[in-house]
This record gives C-alpha cells, structure tokens and sequence, in this order.
C-alpha cells in the first residue's frame, strides 16, 4: 500500500516573482487539504523552503511551516545542500515538492528519492519557451502559467488544486509609520490609490521614464487620485523622487518602510501598474487589480499575474516588432528592438488604469 502523504515540503528559492506565484497556490492548497481546514480526514501539513526575505508572503496562511533557506551560512555550498536534506528530513516529510527546478534542489530531491520519499517537481517548459522566443520558425502560442505547473506538481502528489474561486486575505491595517507617510486612512470612497512600479530586472522590461512621466502627470491631474511609487536601490529612489516631482498626490514610499509594510500598503491598492516584474505577482497574489507592460517579455511565456484579465496586459507592437518576444526574462536584447515599449502610448496606459478605477467596488 502507498504511503500516505501527511506532509509535504516545497521548495521555491528564488526569484520574488516567482515565489510569489506560488502563494495562490499553497493558499488553496491548504484551504483544501491542509491539516485544519480539510473536509477529509487527509489533512496535510505542509512546509514552504525558501529565501528568509520572502517569509512575509506566508505569514498569513494558516498552517504553513516557513523554512527559512540559509544561502550565506548552513545551507552554503554542497555540503550545506546535504545539512539541509538533513534539517527537513527530521521533520519526517512524506513528500517533496520541487517547484524550482535548478541544481540546489536537484541536489536536495535526490536525497529524498535515496531515502524513499516520494518527490515532484515542476516542468518549466524550457522547450516550448525557447520555441517561443526564438526569432526563425518562431511557434508564437500560449505556454501553460506557471501557476498551472505548479498545480500540476501537487496533482501528480494526488491533491487536485481548485483555483477558479480563489480567496485573498483581507486588506492589511497600516501602521502610523505608513499612514504619517502617505496620509489618510482609511481613506474615502473617491479616492482611489494607484500603485506605480515602474522598475524591472532588465531595461528591456522597462517603460520609457520620460513615457512613465507623462501617465504620472495624467493621473496626478486628477487630485482624488493617490500614486504611490515602488523600487528599491539608490538609483531607482532618485529616479522615482524625480517621477514625483513636486506633486502632493504622488509620493515614493522606496526605501522610506520595511518589506512588511510595503505588502500591507500593496494590499490596500485598488490598481497595481507594473513591469513585467515582482511586484505585479506581490499585487496579484493580494488580490489587487495589476495591470502589467510587456516589452522584450511576453504574458505567453507563462507569467502573466495571476487571476487577471488579458486585456490588463498592455503589450508592444508585433507587426512594427515581430520578432517579439525575444526573451523569457528580458535579459536577451535584440539590436532595433530597444524602442518596443514606445509602441504603448501613455494615453494607452492611463486609459487601461483608470478603467480598473471605475470599476473598483462596483
């Protein structure tokens, strides 16, 4: 007879976007099966490793375990990849779920295979990406989401995940440090906070910022409206200080609160505009309205921000760009393509904002 799987351990290390995208998932996960919530008499504990920076995305799941990765000291290394199949194996895991995929948790899963423990772990699709990008006999066609192969991980562990009525927490209560910050709360029906990040890991993922400038000014004209600028680094911040000017109803809250309380000001955003970057999967795992600008990235390579509309995504031009998309994760540049994104007018953007606005609450 099978074992029964009582507990399981899931891996995600890196990077924020991508461990913010599991968070619907282990959310339902443990809404469904987990050990206080199931219906069955299955409950599962489960036990989420990852970065010790990314603890907050979990904070408010009941019942998951976070275990905290130690990349710089215990967990360094190979010898440290065995110390930590040594710490998780203590915990008397049934199951190992490795939603990552690289070498680190290769290492780890293995382990667990020597020692009779069933493990998963997730396809990344890398064919049919690469397929995607590619600029000769380009196959332009939606890969599954990310999402979708994580859920496919617990299904092959025998947990069918049902995500089509997905619950967020509720919105977060901000602390007099935020509020003194960023000013009323909590605030009126008409006024409505717009979340601004206009920053991503490569530049080929990045609005123009003299195009940024022009759908800042167009929403601050209207003074019921509050834009709240995210980034973090020295040079986003002064970048951002420029953004909002002089400005009273824009306000650059990067590297002015601590991770937390940025989570628990995004939850209270009624719209999140963002790159195709970490803070889109950080709104969309809070139940916040993203909407997302696409450059050398495109939504079919399986990252589009969960539970959102497609017409949220505002992409370039392919007929002027065909060859888009040219990178997975933007870090591949193509000569001519680095005035794609110009094809997304600010007009455009502002437009696609504001009718999340207007149907806020309604």
């Amino acid at each position: 007879m099978a074992r029964k799987i009582k507990h399981i351990a899931a891996i995600r290390l890196s990077a924020m976007g991508d461990v913010a995208m599991t968070v619907p998932v282990i959310r339902a996960f443990m809404e469904q099966f987990g050990s206080e919530n199931s219906k069955m008499d299955t409950g599962v504990t489960l036990t989420f490793i990852s970065n010790p920076f990314f603890k907050p995305f979990f904070d408010d799941i009941p019942n998951v375990n976070f275990f905290a990765f130690d990349a710089k000291n215990r967990h360094k290394g190979f010898l440290g990849l065995i110390r930590l199949f040594l710490d998780l194996k203590k915990l008397k895991i049934d199951a190992f779920a490795d939603l990552h995929n690289v070498l680190r948790s290769k290492v780890v899963r293995n382990l667990f295979i020597l020692n009779g423990i069933k493990v998963i772990s997730v396809n990344k699709g890398r064919a049919g990406k690469r397929a995607l990008i590619r600029s000769k006999n380009k196959i332009f066609t939606q890969q599954p989401t990310t999402i979708r192969r994580y859920v496919k991980v617990f299904r092959k562990l025998g947990f069918t995940i049902d995500l089509s009525h997905p619950n967020f927490p509720e919105k977060a209560s901000l602390d007099p440090e935020i509020v003194n910050l960023i000013g009323e709360f909590p605030k009126s029906r008409e006024t409505k906070w717009i979340g601004i990040a206009p920053f991503a890991q490569y530049d080929s993922k990045v609005y123009p910022i003299d195009l940024m400038q022009e759908v800042i000014n167009q929403l601050a004209e209207n003074k019921n409206n509050k834009i709240l600028l995210f980034g973090g680094g020295a040079k986003e911040i002064k970048i951002l200080n420029l953004l909002s000017g002089e400005k009273e109803n824009v306000i650059n809250v990067a590297g002015k609160i601590k991770f937390q309380q940025e989570l628990h000001l995004i939850s209270n955003l009624d719209v999140m505009l963002s790159m195709d970057s970490g803070n889109a999967h950080i709104a969309a795992m809070l139940g916040v309205k993203v909407v997302t600008l696409w450059g050398a990235t495109h939504p079919f390579s399986g990252f589009a921000p969960f539970n959102q509309p497609v017409e949220n995504t505002l992409l370039s031009d392919r007929e002027l760009f065909p060859k888009l998309p040219t990178s997975v994760y933007g870090n591949k540049k193509v000569e001519g393509y680095e005035d794609a994104m110009r094809t997304i007018s600010p007009e455009m953007v502002v437009n696609r904002v504001l009718n999340q606005i207007a149907d806020f609450g309604i």
